[in-house]
């Protein structure tokens, strides 16, 4: 692995560090301030949606002036968004941080146009794969890291301003860190000859509305997408509410969600890094779709009715696990329903309404969460409604079951 490709993976890394370190952190910190529970789901919501928004952005920006100098720029925002998180002391203000966080965040979609402009086709999928290493790795180690900080933050001090402004700067540093890195190690890699193509791919995603449109009418693969969009909203909408539903029905703090939120990305990387691929071709790809399907439906259908720290593990497990399953299974099954000159487009027109999920459920799960009119019941109907979701979505695969591309389980046969 060469320097550029060191510098893309510690950019993607320390992006989904700070994502990870920061969500157990968030929702306590914002009722602190005085947030409801919708409140506090907005404040993921607004992260995802700069991310929605300002993806393409950046990336015909890179097209326009080159990928080193807007990964530069958004490497030192992020870092100075993590600051001004530390120093937050007010709801408005961890509402400006968040957005900038998103805002520049949004380079992930540069730093992976970075990976495909060093790398020969033969060897691209090696190099994207080193994305998903990333975001694997950061997923897991940012609640576990961020748990460990808590923990020495409060023997320094026991000020909760102190305490949950430690794991910000530790990000922060970490930014300035790759910021160094990255400016005296990242080349560019937009050349003369791949910028026009790159600003035809830009064109392409200026009408991203009208492409999810139609891949949303072709028969399977519309069902594919809209099912990953579910699941989607399904798992934002639990992440945004069950720090708050962990503190009220647990009596849990930042520590101890932050590291059950790394098991669930260790449960995660072990299901989609090595279970998945030793399971696929004895099953196929349908087959694992509907299993993961059915267990992140059981997974909130135990959450649902958790009362006990045994509960809760059976449900994050079968949760982590689940999910682990359904989104490799569903973005392979795309993948081989349409040809190999729109697989990107595909992909991303997928990921896309995966976003979309993300920017709503945090917001929708919150809301529920904050409605008082069924009492006590309240904390738990967030993950009623992702149950129905699932339990939809898993109706909708069974009834198309025959549909689904089984092509790992025939290259086994």
């Amino acid at each position: 692995m060469n320097r550029q490709s060191v510098v893309i993976f510690f950019t993607v890394f320390i992006y989904l560090l700070g994502f990870g370190m920061i969500i157990p952190v968030l929702p306590l910190l914002s009722t602190h301030y005085g947030a409801t529970a919708f409140q506090a789901g907005l404040l993921m919501s607004v992260f995802s949606l700069m991310q929605f928004i300002f993806s393409p952005v950046w990336g015909r920006w890179s097209d326009r002036i080159g990928r080193r100098p807007v990964l530069l720029i958004c490497i030192c925002g992020e870092a100075l968004s993590y600051i001004l998180l530390a120093f937050s002391r007010s709801l408005e203000m961890l509402f400006v941080a968040r957005i900038l966080t998103g805002f520049f965040g949004a380079s992930i979609a540069t730093a992976s146009a970075y990976i495909s402009d060093i790398t020969p086709k033969e060897q691209r999928s090696k190099g994207m794969a080193l994305i998903g290493a990333a975001f694997g790795l950061g997923f897991l180690l940012g609640p576990a890291i961020g748990g460990g900080l808590t923990l020495v933050a409060e023997t320094l001090s026991t000020d909760v301003h102190f305490i949950t402004g430690f794991s910000s700067f530790g990000v922060a540093l970490l930014c300035v860190a790759t910021f160094i890195f990255a400016y005296f190690s990242l080349t560019e890699s937009l050349t003369d000859a791949n910028r026009e193509a790159a600003k035809k791919l830009s064109e392409q995603k200026k009408q991203r509305l009208k492409i999810l449109l139609e891949y949303y009418h072709r028969p399977t693969v519309g069902l594919l997408i809209a099912v990953f969009g579910l699941s989607t909203f399904a798992m934002a909408s639990m992440e945004a509410t069950l720090v708050l539903f962990m503190r009220d029905n647990f009596n849990w703090g930042i520590k101890e969600v932050s590291f059950g939120f790394a098991y669930i990305g260790l449960c995660i990387v072990f299901t989609q890094g090595f279970l998945v691929r030793r399971i696929l071709p004895i099953f196929g790809e349908a087959q694992i779709l509907r299993l993961g399907l059915a267990m992140m439906f059981l997974g909130f259908v135990v959450l649902v009715f958790a009362n006990s720290m045994i509960g809760l593990g059976i449900s994050m497990t079968l949760l982590a696990f689940g999910n682990g399953f359904t989104n490799p299974s569903i973005l392979g099954s795309v993948s081989l329903l349409v040809s190999e000159q729109e697989q990107g487009q595909a992909l991303g027109t997928t990921q896309s309404l995966s976003s979309l999920g993300r920017v709503l459920g945090p917001a929708l799960g919150g809301l529920i969460f904050s409605y008082t009119l069924f009492g006590a019941l309240k904390t738990r109907l967030p993950f009623l409604l992702s149950g129905v979701l699932l339990l939809i979505s898993l109706i909708l695969i069974t009834i198309n079951y025959k549909k689904l591309p089984t092509a790992a389980l025939k290259r086994a046969l």
